[in-house]
């Protein structure tokens, strides 16, 4: 469970990235990409390993024993990965909102990978 956790999470952490290139390239031309054929697909895809993760975790807490990792900030993460999906899209979305999100989302996925590799090695 903890190598699929790190792959999600890893994966997470990349979209994240594009969230942030979307949302500056969508802020710089003003633009806004077709909601069929570019936003909702990504979503999807993006809601898919989100909704993964998040099971995934909450049983990986359920059996694990980690000192920076809550529920509650994995079910916020997910949240906040959810809307991010959608608002990068957006040029209109708030700017430190959006950018505050994104920074909360990849310091806590960081975090998830940290607390798996100390679990990891603690029981070696």
């Amino acid at each position: 469970m903890d190598t699929k956790i790190s792959c999600l999470t890893e994966k997470l952490l990349h979209y994240n990235g594009l969230f942030l290139e979307n949302y500056r390239s969508a802020r710089e031309s003003g633009k806004k990409q077709d909601f069929h054929q570019i936003i909702k697909p990504f979503v999807d895809h993006v809601e898919e390993l989100n909704d993964e993760w998040k099971s995934l975790m909450k049983k990986w807490l359920a059996e694990n024993t980690a000192k920076h990792i809550h529920l509650k900030q994995v079910e916020t993460t997910a949240d906040h990965i959810g809307q991010l999906a959608v608002q990068c899209f957006f040029p209109e979305s708030s700017k430190s909102r959006f950018l505050n999100s994104q920074r909360t989302v990849e310091f806590f996925l960081k975090e998830v990978l940290q607390e798996i590799k100390s679990i990891k090695k603690d029981a070696e």
